[in-house]
């Protein structure tokens, strides 16, 4: 009995390191076995707020955008939508996170945002609920895409391509256009089945 009441403290503590944090957006156990650290996320679907893990594109390439609607590179969204239009088959999974963080170019609502979106240029590559990139309360995928690339978006429409392993390739500044030669070839490059 005495083994008992000493082994019941470790066996609560190691129950309760298995069990999710409150409020946290990691995954644990098996999903995180087989999911790069990158992924660990889940965020809201732009919409309707269904919470969307980032786990379900592993071993995808992924080019993740942070987007604004009332900016000089709105536009780009007609590129990035034909860039997943065309490499999908292959791999490819844009990811778009509209964000108020720069000129105030994203008032709206989800669904105004989504409407627009879709409405406007077409967009059916995933999207998520409107989040902030840079700054004090930067979304955790954002604080570790700049952890791994030192490179924080300085305006809306910057780029990061991520391979299959869930390591950030490249980062592109907004000027960049998604059909810019050097972002292409680079994405053709991971989009290559792996050996």
């Amino acid at each position: 009995m005495p083994f008992l009441r000493l082994l019941l403290p470790a066996l609560i503590a190691c129950a309760a390191a298995l069990l999710p944090i409150p409020g946290s957006t990691q995954t644990t156990g098996a999903a995180s076995a087989s999911c790069p650290t990158l992924l660990q996320h889940t965020f809201p679907r732009l919409q309707d707020d269904t919470p969307q893990n980032l786990c379900q594109y592993a071993g995808k390439v992924l080019l993740v955008v942070n987007t604004a609607s009332y900016c000089g590179y709105t536009h780009q969204y007609e590129g990035l939508e034909a860039l997943y239009a065309k490499y999908q088959p292959r791999g490819l999974v844009v990811l778009g996170f509209p964000s108020n963080d720069f000129g105030q170019q994203e008032p709206g609502t989800s669904k105004q945002i989504a409407d627009f979106c879709f409405n406007t240029y077409g967009v059916k590559f995933p999207m998520f609920n409107k989040t902030e990139v840079v700054g004090g309360k930067t979304n955790p995928l954002y604080v570790q895409l700049f952890k791994a690339t030192r490179d924080a978006p300085r305006w809306n429409f910057h780029k990061y391509l991520i391979g299959r392993d869930g390591k950030v390739i490249a980062s592109y500044p907004s000027r960049v256009e998604p059909t810019d030669p050097k972002l292409v070839t680079a994405l053709e490059a991971a989009l290559q089945p792996q050996p």
